[in-house]
């Protein structure tokens, strides 16, 4: 029976920057186990797959506190401006790091290029042990531990267990932690598109009656499409040839950086925002995607999930200085606290935006078009909007 202050269930994005918070806070005294159930380098991974984030500049000033950006901004594409529209509408809205004396507003990072860096940063942490491929089969709580059985064969203890392990979170099924859902009656189609003229860095929002197209910015002059579709279309979209489709794309995206000439694989997925019922446990917390899935609509998914790791990481590494059980629910209560009102302001904005813009009522089409116009011209109704957007809020 192997012994640690901490096991997180899911070594992605969120798990594998959890263990290397904590191990990083507490300078190595922290017992790290992750377990992960498929290797970066294997195909269909789940966390590493075909898609890009969006890492808010909030999100890159914690990586860099925890000494974890220079690892990933090699592999990282500077958002220098972000152009927002309403399709067949006059609402338009622009931002640029220009005008804020900033470098970059965020990043784009391809999922797939992060899991490589990442899953190299746990194998060199002398305190983290890595299980992978491997999953819990069960656990069981006590008073004083959580314990775990592996897939493995293997055998765990822990103070605390934190699930990472996505939106269908396999733990909390376990520990009988439901989740509340609301349908958005959209897919996403996701594919790395090609462009006649240089994205130059820009992002691009336009939003249409079926849902949101963002492109994001990636290295080689490509970008990263994110188009949401309702699920009628999907098997229509789905069997459209690289040609028709790109062609579909032009007519409801426009020519603002010529002509689409290129598209990789597509790939789709269902949109809900899904919350667990409760964060925390006896001995146990829920974070990123297993706490809360997101429309991608802002790009907000994995920056507020960064938020509760690093959270989580500060509180659990600040009690274990003070000779706190690492598990204890006076630390996991600390967490929740912390966390409460950056969660629901988030979901509240990310759910506001998509009922808003998914509505072809006139009324509301002329509000949110008066509301775009008037971004581009008053500070005072921008910039609330950009402080989030960028990540920069309390945590």
């Amino acid at each position: 029976m192997k012994q640690y202050d901490v096991v997180i269930a899911g070594g992605a994005m969120t798990g594998a920057s959890l263990a290397l918070a904590l191990d990083t806070l507490s300078q190595g005294h922290l017992r790290i186990a992750v377990v992960e159930a498929v290797s970066p380098e294997q195909t269909g991974h789940p966390g590493y797959d075909a898609r890009s984030i969006a890492m808010s500049l909030g999100s890159v000033r914690l990586m860099e506190q925890l000494g974890l950006w220079s690892s990933l901004a090699g592999e990282a594409t500077a958002i220098s401006r972000i152009h927002v529209s309403d399709r067949g509408h006059l609402g338009l809205a622009r931002m640029s790091a220009s005008e804020y004396g900033l470098g970059a507003l965020g990043y784009v990072i391809e999922l797939a290029q992060a899991g490589a860096v990442f899953h190299e940063q746990l194998l060199q942490r002398a305190a983290i042990d890595l299980f992978c491929p491997s999953r819990i089969d069960s656990l069981h709580r006590d008073q004083a531990m959580v314990s775990l059985q592996l897939s493995t064969g293997e055998s765990l203890q822990a103070s605390l267990l934190v699930a990472a392990d996505g939106g269908v979170s396999g733990c909390c099924a376990q520990l009988g932690i439901g989740h509340q859902s609301l349908d958005f009656e959209q897919v996403a189609v996701i594919a790395n598109v090609s462009t006649a003229l240089s994205h130059q860095g820009e992002a691009f929002e336009r939003f249409t009656p079926d849902g949101p197209v963002a492109l994001l910015p990636m290295s080689q002059g490509r970008s990263s499409l994110v188009w949401c579709i309702s699920p009628e279309q999907q098997q229509e979209v789905m069997a459209w040839n690289d040609e028709t489709f790109l062609a579909k794309l032009q007519a409801i995206f426009g020519w603002r950086m010529g002509k689409m000439e290129k598209t990789g694989q597509r790939f789709i997925y269902p949109l809900s925002l899904r919350q667990a019922e409760r964060r925390v446990s006896h001995r146990f917390a829920v974070i990123g995607n297993a706490a809360q899935t997101l429309h991608p609509i802002a790009g907000q998914g994995f920056n507020l999930g960064l938020r509760d790791v690093v959270t989580l990481a500060e509180e659990v590494v600040a009690g274990y200085q003070a000779g706190e059980d690492p598990g204890s629910m006076a630390i996991l209560s600390r967490f929740r606290q912390r966390r409460e009102p950056d969660q629901a302001a988030t979901v509240a904005m990310t759910t506001g935006l998509v009922k808003l813009f998914a509505n072809e009522y006139w009324p509301l089409v002329a509000g949110r078009n008066a509301g775009l116009m008037a971004m581009s011209m008053m500070d005072t109704i921008k910039a609330p909007l950009m402080k989030r957007a960028m990540g920069q809020v309390d945590r």
